[in-house]
């Protein structure tokens, strides 16, 4: 059981848009490099193959090819470095984790697209906007209460 006072803490922090990704989907990562002085923005795009964690301490998986060559790179979720996640396009998966992907060559490599009308993705926008207003809602109530 967790102690309320962590999920006031955690609530400062917490990325609460841009999480409408899922595993398979193309994303495009952009995060913030401080080289120094200077300080730019790069982006990274490639397949998620896993999400972990939960709360804070989650992370997931983005894989690409670079030369022919595999390269993976795993992201905080909730970093002030990661600046956004974009959805590029959506698999169609049945697996929680791609790790196989690592094995697969060439057109074996890319999966399914998952095809959704303008409707149903505006639908879920609406529901998860609402879902976020609630859940807004019972922080403040819980912040209120304590």
């Amino acid at each position: 059981m967790r102690h309320k006072l962590f999920d006031v803490v955690e609530g400062q922090y917490r990325r609460q848009s841009e999480l409408n990704f899922d595993i398979g989907d193309t994303v495009v990562v952009t995060t913030r490099i401080i080289e120094g002085e200077k300080e730019r923005l790069q982006d990274y795009e490639g397949t998620v193959i896993a999400r972990k964690g939960s709360g804070l301490d989650s992370m997931f998986t983005v894989r690409r090819l670079v030369g022919n060559e595999g390269v993976e790179r795993t992201f905080p979720l909730h970093s002030p470095k990661v600046v956004s996640i974009r959805t590029v396009r959506s698999g169609k998966i049945r697996r929680a984790k791609l790790y196989f992907l690592r094995d697969r060559v060439g057109k074996a490599r890319k999966l399914r697209e998952r095809r959704v009308s303008a409707e149903a993705r505006a639908a879920a926008a609406g529901a998860r906007l609402e879902r976020d207003r609630r859940v807004a809602e019972a922080q403040e109530a819980v912040a209120a209460a304590n």
